[in-house]
């Protein structure tokens, strides 16, 4: 019997650069936080709310312009 060592790569996601925060419908947040449903973001971008933004994280530029223009 003999011991080798295996690689084992890590098992991550692709890395997609920072991880953003997008704006959402809030009546949906806590239905998507619980239930585990999709949300739909200003930019399109369609994924279950699982983490809560600290103040400072960094914000998608694409939901942050379009949220900014309808505020006009």
């Amino acid at each position: 019997m003999s011991t080798e060592v295996l690689e084992h790569p890590d098992l991550k996601d692709a890395d997609t650069g920072p991880e953003m925060f997008h704006y959402v419908r809030k009546e949906k947040i806590a239905e998507s936080a619980v239930m585990g449903t999709f949300v739909i973001a200003l930019c399109g971008e369609t994924f279950p709310v699982t983490k809560v933004p600290k103040p400072g994280s960094p914000v998608c530029p694409q939901c942050k312009e379009i949220y900014e223009s309808m505020a006009e």
